[in-house]
């Protein structure tokens, strides 16, 4: 398998989230791929989201190792659909988040074929994963005795030299204030839903300390954040408004709770403003001593030809599923910049040695297997 070739086959696709037709069409090409190739395949449908590719040598509920990804893609502009090779860098939609990291889950899985490791391995790709992952869920929630050994997440795009060790817990959280309506000359007639949310959003903020670039990061930014994602409140100028609301993306580490989150917000609601959970998940924490981890990153090592370093990020991983289910999951992609921007790039050496690196790790483990 040309794996540059094929991640520009992938990228050609425009896969925007809920795009169904161009889905369907990627669907239909990753069925072709894996037939060549001689795995198995199935596309998994759930009423209410959208489809999951599910490939491997062989169908089981338990696996040795599995790949988690997936293949949808945040809106772009015409031209970024058509890939570009620049200096070394793969330019495009998709080159980083996630189609060439993909690509090289797909060349594992051809590499296990071909050599008949004496492994169960196969690779799962989610269609809707920039708006939720809820494709994931109902794919968990349909294979509920699915479990692996170790889970490969390549969606963590942005530095071959960095395995990750730990991912927050993303939750969701939306404020609703309720008000007065009257006009805006009388403001003492009324009740401003929109003052009272902000009041409440100062509560929350003097709990929760505001970054950004004016105040730089802090010495440890393994801590629990929260920003203001969304806001919206009065219909027109002259009318004081009797509703708003705010929708509030928190980031917790494996040391907070959403109890505790809770009991925070109880104690920050100002009358008339309630809240509600929108989505909440779960940390992925790694032990940095665990020996298949500190194999891989020996092997990574050696393939790079230098030292690598754990690192602990804020962003969420659809890994977490199995993770909750014991699975050992190694959080590990290639080299990239410009994730969602019009600039999307990752390092073409760096893909090469990711699809090394894996089929190495494979290669290795295989003896691990009983």
């Amino acid at each position: 398998m040309e794996i540059i070739e094929l991640i520009k086959s992938l990228m050609r696709f425009k896969t925007e989230t809920g795009n169904t037709e161009e889905i369907e069409k990627l669907l239909a090409y990753l069925e072709n791929l894996c037939q060549k190739m001689g795995a198995k395949s199935k596309i998994c449908r759930y009423k209410g989201t959208s489809p999951v590719f599910f490939a491997a040598n062989k169908m089981s509920k338990s696996y040795d190792v599995l790949i988690l990804g997936h293949i949808d893609v945040v809106p772009a502009k015409p031209e970024m659909f058509e890939p570009k090779v620049k200096k070394g860098r793969l330019y495009g939609r998709g080159a980083l988040d996630m189609k060439s990291f993909a690509a090289v889950a797909l060349n594992s899985l051809e590499h296990v074929i071909k050599q008949k490791l004496p492994l169960k391995f196969g690779v799962i790709l989610s269609t809707d994963e920039e708006k939720g992952s809820l494709s994931t869920e109902a794919f968990m929630k349909a294979h509920p005795d699915l479990a692996a050994k170790i889970v490969l997440d390549n969606d963590v795009g942005g530095d071959i030299e960095k395995i990750i060790a730990r991912c927050k817990n993303p939750v969701f959280i939306k404020l609703l204030a309720k008000g007065k309506a009257v006009h805006g000359s009388t403001p003492w007639d009324g009740l401003d839903a929109n003052e009272k949310l902000f009041q409440t959003w100062l509560n929350i903020r003097a709990l929760y300390p505001a970054f950004s670039l004016e105040t730089g990061a802090p010495k440890n930014t393994w801590i629990d954040t929260v920003h203001f994602a969304t806001i919206k409140g009065g219909a027109v100028s002259n009318i004081i408004a009797d509703e708003a609301e705010a929708l509030l993306d928190f980031r917790l580490t494996e040391k907070s709770s959403v109890e505790e989150l809770c009991k925070n917000l109880d104690e920050c609601m100002e009358q008339g403003v309630t809240y509600k959970i929108v989505s909440a998940s779960t940390p992925v924490v790694m032990s940095e001593k665990n020996p298949d981890i500190l194999a891989y990153k020996k092997l990574a090592e050696k393939i790079l030809g230098k030292k690598i370093a754990f690192e602990y990020i804020g962003g969420a991983t659809d890994s977490r599923a199995f993770a909750v289910r014991g699975s050992t999951v190694i959080m590990h992609s290639g080299t990239g910049e410009g994730m969602h921007a019009d600039g999307e790039y990752a390092e073409i050496k760096s893909i090469k040695q990711l699809a090394e690196i894996q089929i190495r790790f494979l290669e290795q483990f295989k003896g691990n297997v009983q």
